[in-house]
């Protein structure tokens, strides 16, 4: 169903909403998001390359590259802006082959990450850099899931109602970046 704002969809994304979404789509995600920075990505790819299960189960999920901040007084959380998503580019092949359905973050992505979300029908949504604590008003719960010990950068399940995004890669090729470099 389109909102006014975007596209509204709930999670899990199925490979059907995937495959027809197209870059430049924006979209008000609602549901359940895993959360992993850097370090849980460094921890997470660990794992499996040792051939262990990860404590949390990747197939279907949509990673959020963030790191919420304590929330203040009657929020549930604080803010959950993106980072860069090029910082997690040396993980994200494993992650991908594990079935993940999307990534949430800033900026573009280099060549070959682009070419294995496409190969694993794994979307590149971008968040809006500058509004973290406007997106960290549409988390509704949040659950510490796995590496407590890296504080916000452990990963975290977020609830979320109408997060905004924008497609970035579709799974046709699609790239805003492309796009809003030739404007």
């Amino acid at each position: 169903m389109a909102g006014g704002n975007g596209i509204r969809v709930a999670t899990p994304l199925t490979r059907e909403f995937r495959e027809k979404v197209s870059a430049g789509d924006r979209l008000l995600l609602t549901g359940g998001l895993i959360t992993a920075r850097d370090q849980a990505h460094r921890r997470l790819v660990e794992a499996l390359e040792r051939g262990e299960r990860p404590p949390v189960e990747l197939r279907g999920e949509v990673v959020y590259y963030t790191g919420p901040t304590p929330a203040a007084p009657g929020r549930v959380a604080g803010s959950v802006g993106p980072t860069t998503a090029s910082r997690m580019d040396p993980y994200t092949r494993r992650l991908a082959e594990e079935g993940i359905a999307a990534c949430i973050g800033k900026g573009p992505r280099s060549p070959e990450t682009r070419r294995v979300l496409a190969e694993n029908g794994v979307l590149y949504l971008v968040g809006i850099g500058g509004t973290a604590a406007l997106l960290g008003s549409r988390v509704r719960a949040l659950r510490l899931l796995a590496y407590g010990e890296l504080g916000p950068e452990a990963v975290y399940e977020l609830e979320v109602e109408d997060l905004p995004v924008l497609v970035a890669y579709d799974l046709k090729g699609g790239d805003v970046f492309s796009h809003l470099a030739r404007l």
